[in-house]
C-alpha cells in the first residue's frame, strides 16, 4: 500500500496526503447484518457532562461489529473482502465460513480476498496471518495482534493500524509479550492471539493537511492553556505567553508531562518491564 500525494492547488492541499487504499477489495459494500447504530455523544457521558474535550460533529458513521474473540473454532473461512472501517485506523476483513456465517475481523497486513483462515483451540493451524489460536501453540518470536488479556474476554492488545506484539518466551502458565510501547507483560498461555501485523501500516505517515479534515473525523479545535484566562486554566493569564511559573498541567491542575497516573496496582505483578526507561 502507498501514500497518495496531492498537488498544491491550494494552501490546504499543500502537503496533504492520503492512503491509496490498494489493499481494499474494489466494489465491496458493508455487510448489513453486521452494522449497528453509532451515536455521536461528542465526548459526553451518560449524564451529559463532557469527559473528553475537543470532540464532536464529524461525519455520520455506522459501527461494524468486529469478532475480537475469534471463538468460532475449527471451522475454516474464506476472506470475502477487505474493507475500510470508519471507526478504527485498521482495515477489516469480512470472513465467510463454510457453514454460511459471516463475521468481521481485524485484517492483518497482506490479507486479500480469497485467503483462507481458521481459528483453533489446539495447535493444528498453520502460523499464517489471520489464523487465531492460544498463545501456547504459537512459536516464540512470532508477531501477533489482537491479544487477549483475560481468557475468553476477546482481544484487547495491539489492535490499531500497523501495530503488533511479539511473543518473547513462555514460562510455565505464562507467556511474555512485548507490546508496541516496549512494555513486556505476562499473559496466560491459554489467551488467544492472531498471527500477523495489523493492516494499514502507513496510517501514521498520512498528513491531514487542513483543519477541516480533522473536523470530518470528529475532532474539534484544541486550544492551549497558556492562551486562556486564569479563570479557565491554571496556566492562563500573564503578559505575553507566560506559563505562570509552573510545570505544564491540565485544567484541573494535574501535571501532564512525566507524572504517572497508573492506579491499578493489582496488575503490577504482570508487568515484567515497563515502557519507561526509569
Amino acid at each position: 500500500m502507498g501514500i497518495k500525494q496531492y498537488k498544491p492547488t491550494s494552501p490546504g492541499r499543500r502537503g496533504m496526503t492520503k492512503n491509496d487504499f490498494a489493499e481494499l477489495t474494489k466494489g465491496a459494500k458493508p455487510e448489513r447484518k453486521l452494522l449497528a447504530k453509532k451515536e455521536n455523544n461528542a465526548g459526553r457521558n451518560c449524564y451529559g457532562r463532557v469527559t473528553v474535550r475537543f470532540r464532536g460533529s464529524g461525519h455520520k458513521r455506522k459501527y461494524r461489529i468486529i469478532d475480537f474473540r475469534r471463538d468460532k473454532t475449527g471451522i475454516p473461512a474464506v476472506v470475502d473482502s477487505v474493507q475500510y472501517d470508519p471507526n478504527r485506523s485498521a482495515f477489516i476483513a469480512l470472513l465467510k465460513y463454510v457453514d454460511g456465517e459471516k463475521r468481521y475481523i481485524l485484517a492483518p497486513d497482506g490479507m486479500k480476498a480469497g485467503d483462507r483462515v481458521v481459528s483453533v483451540n489446539r495447535g493444528s493451524a498453520d502460523i499464517l496471518p489471520g489464523n487465531a489460536m492460544p498463545l501456547r501453540y504459537i512459536p516464540d518470536g512470532t508477531m501477533i495482534h489482537n491479544v487477549e488479556m483475560n481468557i475468553g474476554h476477546g482481544g484487547q492488545l495491539a489492535r490499531s493500524a500497523g501495530n503488533s506484539a511479539q511473543l518473547m518466551a513462555k514460562e510455565g502458565d505464562w507467556a511474555l509479550i512485548r507490546l508496541p510501547s516496549g512494555e513486556v507483560r505476562k499473559v496466560h498461555i491459554n489467551c488467544r492471539a492472531t498471527v500477523g501485523v495489523v493492516s494499514n501500516i502507513n496510517h501514521n505517515n498520512v498528513n491531514i493537511g487542513k483543519a477541516g479534515r480533522k473536523r470530518w473525523l470528529g475532532r474539534r479545535p484544541h486550544n492551549r492553556g497558556v492562551s486562556m484566562n486564569p479563570v479557565d486554566h491554571p496556566m492562563g493569564g500573564g503578559e505575553g505567553c507566560s506559563s505562570g511559573g509552573r510545570h505544564p498541567c491540565s485544567p484541573w491542575g494535574m501535571i501532564t508531562k512525566g507524572y504517572r497516573t497508573r492506579k491499578n496496582k493489582r496488575t503490577d505483578k504482570f508487568i515484567v518491564k515497563r515502557r519507561y526507561a526509569n
